[in-house]
């Protein structure tokens, strides 16, 4: 439990602060290139931890003790006296299209650097299960669909889907729309099939736990028998005997016919004695297991620190290589950031609308969780995760709400309609109104991270 806790915290705070670094500099850097003087370049709030100076530089860097964002601050007379042979280099004095573009530079950054973070992805490739449909509950929405079982999802309104992880992403990201989705699928039979889906017939995917339950389908995952594959030092299953090769026959007297059954059983035991019994090299032998408690998803589960036996043959039916070459890469990752984008924005407008529950809302808590589990899961899944939310981070920066990019972009937009920047007056009470909104959003999101803390 406390090394999931490590991983979390340890995730949250890189992704943070890789993230603010990369929107920060987006500033910085433009400013900089357009005569503009920074006067501090900060990660972090709070009280500095370091500061430095490079030779023949204005800007101090510094290095702050909250790691919850940033800043740049430039030379600007509203903000205090400014010598009179430096006045050029104020941010103020600026021309509308410069200050336009240092403001508009931190979220561009946040997408351009997803765009770089999903070319490496889809350039090292990623390994997932191929989305083959193992039963379909009666009446559900996808029985209504005519989904039968043997079927490969191959893609969604024209998208591919190689394995479930794309299929939930593609799904998520056409059902946000609020319109029908098409899902496409190869039966056994080697034939092409259409599949529509009604979006009343799917509604908030927010509101349930799995998705494919809602649809009533469940995945023909890889039956392997609980063999022993690979056991981790320190960890429970060694601690217990248990070696590579052994094989579970029975636990508590329960017999066990497959590694996932295996697995579940034990997530649902943390810290509970099971009594097992193995085959190791044609004998029987007893053994006493107690599972370790790891947080996942929220939740505390059981966790033995081993591996199953891989069976080559359902490596090669269930498993898939996801990877494009270097070139053909780059317009993929451009896609996949818009449509993110896009996914991001709709699904904001739904809950501003009441078309979407609140529950698609994440805060800290949940971006930790996300982060700790991401880091567990390895390199590529962590660039996936920080690529997501440099999405989030940068059109969320965007909307016209004070004290945010968007904010001063909306200042910047009626002062080019009307020839003149906004009053003071307004300007504080946009900020007022704004600081009002991210202190209720912030309010809103602890909430739900708390309520999902609570089960």
């Amino acid at each position: 439990m406390l090394e999931t806790l490590a991983n979390s915290i340890f995730g949250f705070v890189l992704a943070i602060g890789i993230l603010v670094t990369v929107h920060e500099f987006g500033h910085f850097w433009v400013a900089r290139k357009l005569g503009i003087k920074v006067l501090r370049f900060s990660i972090g709030f709070g009280k500095p931890l370091l500061t430095w100076r490079r030779k023949n530089d204005d800007t101090e860097y510094v290095l702050a003790a909250i790691p919850l964002g940033g800043y740049v601050k430039m030379l600007d007379e509203r903000e205090g006296k400014v010598p009179e042979e430096e006045v050029e280099r104020a941010f103020n004095r600026q021309p509308l299209w410069v200050r336009t573009l240092v403001v508009l530079a931190g979220p561009v950054f946040n997408l351009v650097f997803a765009v770089l973070l999903f070319w490496v992805v889809l350039v090292m490739g990623e390994t997932g299960l191929r989305p083959i449909v193992g039963e379909v509950t009666a009446n559900s929405p996808a029985a209504e669909a005519g989904f039968v079982p043997g079927e490969e999802i191959t893609g969604i309104n024209g998208k591919p889907t190689p394995t479930w992880t794309q299929m939930l992403y593609q799904f998520a990201s056409s059902s946000a729309s609020g319109n029908s989705v098409v899902i496409e699928t190869r039966d056994k039979d080697d034939r092409l099939q259409k599949h529509v889906l009604a979006f009343d017939a799917i509604g908030d995917m927010a509101e349930v736990k799995d998705p494919l339950q809602a649809l009533g389908i469940k995945p023909d995952l890889p039956q392997a028998p609980p063999v022993i594959g690979k056991v981790l030092p320190g960890q429970p299953a060694e601690k217990a005997g248990l070696l590579p090769g052994d094989s579970i026959v029975q636990v508590d007297g329960v017999p066990m016919e497959s590694w996932i059954q295996w697995v579940k059983y034990v997530r649902k035991r943390p810290l509970v004695p099971m009594q097992l019994t193995i085959e190791r090299e044609g004998r029987r032998m007893e053994l006493e297991l107690i599972p370790q408690v790891v947080e996942a998803d929220g939740k505390s589960v059981g966790r033995i620190g081993a591996a199953n036996k891989v069976d080559p043959a359902l490596r090669a039916k269930y498993r898939v290589q996801y990877s494009l070459g270097v070139l053909e890469a780059f317009p993929a990752a451009v896609v996949k950031t818009w449509d993110f984008s896009a996914l991001t924005l709709k699904v904001m407008w739904r809950i501003l609308s009441g078309q979407a529950s609140l529950k698609n809302l994440g805060g800290p808590i949940t971006m930790a969780s996300a982060a700790g589990s991401a880091v567990d899961a390895g390199m590529v899944y962590f660039l996936k995760l920080l690529a997501i939310i440099s999405i989030s981070l940068g059109v969320f920066n965007l909307l016209p709400v004070p004290v945010l990019d968007g904010g001063h972009l909306f200042y910047f937009l009626i002062e080019a309609v009307t020839g003149k920047p906004p009053s003071e007056q307004f300007m504080l009470r946009g900020q007022q109104v704004g600081l009002a909104l991210l202190l209720s959003l912030m309010i809103l999101v602890f909430y739900q991270d708390i309520a999902r803390l609570g089960g």
